[in-house]
């Protein structure tokens, strides 16, 4: 039964759709609800045209001719992405998809941002598409490291002012953080740093500044490293590993932001009359000292 409104039925509390098939690991709710206004998906087999509606765990929900299953709990995995392989499920060209080569036994997942075709090293994937679209965006702050070899002979003047960012072909990158490693003959090895991670990003940076980008490995992911696991292996992050890795976050995927006021951090969900207690606290006692 589909439902327009938040009542309880059956005893189960009713759920958007889109909310539902993110944590499917079909897709973000921004996708889902995209999917519905394409003609994507049925409910009891009738088309949606609208994502405004709530179903119960009783409703058969097909995408694109499937029908999804119950939402599993929440888990992440590492994947080594081999070059040669792109991070989609449907390629136009039917180029090879990395999503082809998971063991038949893992569910339906998606990957928490992407690493382009000639790209390799630490994807994380997810079965819950609310987290991967969480995780990828900047507002968490987490960093994603690359061993990168590009053709030349750079020095540290070769990268100054990317601390403060980089505009290319009128797309403007935040900081970015470089440092060589090593030259290897004609070649150099550096290990970048960034935020943002969008498309393309070193290679189009790398190249703006006269440098072509031979290989790319991304070796972390926020606080999730590659590590030795081989190329092409998959390993999921169990238990209380992956609760303390993600124990930063809020309920949304964000990083906990806090603020400091007179010498006082708080988080956002701190009881702030405690922590106006405590600054005037502080200023009572620099108004003692003064006197």
């Amino acid at each position: 039964m589909l439902h327009g409104n938040k009542k309880k039925f059956g005893g189960v509390k009713p759920e958007r759709i889109a909310k539902v098939m993110a944590r499917a690991g079909l897709c973000s709710r921004r996708e889902a609800e995209r999917w519905i206004l394409n003609g994507r998906v049925q409910v009891n087999g009738v088309v949606l045209d609208t994502p405004a509606i709530t179903i119960n765990k009783t409703d058969k929900i097909v995408v694109d001719g499937s029908e999804i299953q119950n939402a599993e709990k929440q888990r992440i995995w590492r994947y080594n992405k081999p070059a040669g392989l792109l991070t989609t499920h449907n390629d136009p060209e039917g180029r090879p998809n990395l999503f082809d080569t998971l063991p038949r036994n893992m569910p339906r997942v998606i990957s928490i941002g992407r690493l382009d075709l000639n790209s390799e090293g630490l994807l994380l994937l997810t079965n819950d598409g609310d987290l991967a679209r969480e995780l990828e965006l900047p507002n968490n702050k987490w960093q994603r490291r690359y061993r990168v070899r590009v053709y030349g002979r750079p020095n540290e003047k070769s990268f100054n002012g990317f601390s403060s960012g980089i505009t290319v072909d009128g797309v403007h990158y935040k900081s970015i953080d470089v440092s060589i490693d090593r030259q290897q003959g004609a070649n150099a090895w550096l290990t970048v740093s960034l935020i943002e991670g969008k498309n393309r990003e070193i290679r189009r940076i790398m190249e703006h500044i006269g440098f072509s980008v031979s290989r790319l490995i991304r070796i972390s992911f926020g606080p999730f490293q590659l590590g030795n696991l081989a190329k092409g292996d998959v390993e999921e992050i169990r238990g209380n590993v992956l609760r303390d890795q993600l124990s930063g976050l809020d309920k949304t995927g964000f990083a906990k932001k806090t603020i400091k006021r007179n010498n006082v951090y708080m988080s956002k969900e701190t009881d702030k009359k405690k922590a106006l207690k405590s600054i005037k606290l502080n200023r009572s006692k620099k108004r003692v000292l003064k006197a």
